[in-house]
């Protein structure tokens, strides 16, 4: 954040430009709020935009007074912002990603958020990242730097969570190096066996515990694998913690609990 050695004259600042924001989410404009104001240019609001260099500490560093850092949830998830009328070949920040909101590959900007939950309740997004198709990165990427990000600035969570997206093989042994204990969401495709040798599909599995299964995941190792039916589907997941000799140790109140707060990340990305 860029530190003021006199009063700013201004008439855009983080204030008014915040209030703005939090008054009108969803059809934010500077147009719209140079119209709002009366008095002040679209011009005003770029040239804002442009002289602030906002980070994402300096997100943490406005949220983080409140959190207790051990103990919480922390989740990764992402969302689009739609832009139908962008031009992508005019801006490294407008791609085509794919939406859960319309179930389908929309034109808009990327947004990935670590959001926390701590052990009292309070939520917040904590990290981010804007998908820059010039840096070269994938969204996986992107989340193991903001998660490593996290943890040096304190953060010590008693679970990280993410659906099947960032399941990926290469994040599941990253949360493993990291010490870290997890629940992600998987493919109902994803091979597991419960035989030495044999591997079947995860949906395939028909001795299903409501404390869960203990199962090998291909490639990865032992993991606990628990099913959820949600509008008559069934969702699959998987749980893990750095001593595997605790695995049988994580109980379906552990699961709900972990999937519950994940929740969270979800409707913020809703309301963004």
């Amino acid at each position: 954040m860029r530190i003021l050695t006199k009063p700013s004259t201004a008439r855009c600042n983080l204030e008014m430009y915040t209030s703005y924001l939090l008054s009108d989410p969803d059809y934010s404009s500077c147009s719209r709020l140079a119209a709002i104001m009366n008095n002040m240019s679209h011009n005003s609001v770029n040239r804002f935009l442009e002289r602030e260099r906002y980070t994402p500490r300096d997100l943490f560093d406005q949220v983080s007074h409140d959190l207790t850092p051990e103990g919480g949830v922390l989740s990764i998830d992402d969302s689009v912002l739609d832009k139908p009328y962008s031009d992508p070949s005019k801006a490294n920040l407008i791609g085509y990603f794919w939406s859960g909101k319309h179930k389908r590959v929309v034109k808009g900007i990327n947004l990935i958020t670590l959001y926390y939950t701590d052990i009292n309740g309070v939520c917040v997004p904590i990290n981010y990242r804007i998908y820059d198709k010039s840096e070269g990165k994938t969204k996986n990427g992107y989340f193991c730097e903001m998660l490593l990000e996290t943890i040096a600035w304190g953060i010590k969570p008693a679970w990280v969570t993410g659906d099947a997206w960032y399941a990926s093989l290469e994040n599941l042994k990253f949360l493993r190096k990291q010490q870290l204990s997890f629940l992600f969401g998987i493919d109902n495709n994803r091979l597991i066996s419960i035989e030495k040798g044999s591997y079947i599909q995860v949906q395939l599995l028909t001795d299903w515990l409501e404390s869960g299964n203990t199962v090998y995941l291909k490639e990865y190792g032992n993991v606990k694998v628990f099913r959820q039916e949600y509008k008559k589907v069934y969702r699959y997941y998987i749980m893990s913690v750095p001593k595997l000799d605790m695995l049988d140790g994580i109980r379906v109140i552990d699961f709900k609990h972990a999937h519950n707060q994940h929740w969270n990340i979800q409707r913020f990305h809703r309301a963004v």
